[in-house]
């Protein structure tokens, strides 16, 4: 049976070489652009939240997929109308660049909104 990772770190570690440069990159992205969000598994995914969750990603087979909420999607659905998806995911290829400048706006729209939101009690 497969252990669920506790922390992001241990997420990464699973995947081969080239996926956890893709996940570190993704990663790096979002806390550069969150620095205040928080990290965790949720779902079985990394996870950031701030006043919420903010963002998840996962690795798969041939794609790594981001989850920012069905409200990220509709807003970026011209820019994300290249990519596979759905409600509230969008997949990125592991053959191509993550789209990582995207995924830095989506951040930013995740945490606006979020911040809108009245604050969660911790």
């Amino acid at each position: 049976m497969n252990q669920i990772p506790k922390t992001i770190d241990e997420y990464i570690a699973t995947f081969p070489e080239e996926v956890q440069q893709q996940l570190n990159q993704i990663r790096e992205v979002i806390k550069k652009t969150a620095p205040q969000a928080e990290e965790k598994i949720g779902y079985g995914m990394p996870t950031f939240t701030l006043n919420g969750n903010l963002i998840h990603f996962a690795a798969y087979k041939n794609h790594i997929g981001l989850y920012p909420a069905p409200q990220a999607i509709e807003e970026f659905k011209e820019e994300l109308s290249c990519y596979k998806g759905a409600k509230g995911a969008v997949q990125f290829p592991l053959d191509k660049p993550m789209p990582l400048a995207l995924i830095e706006k989506i951040t930013k729209y995740r945490i606006q909104k979020n911040l809108e939101k009245p604050l969660k009690k911790k």
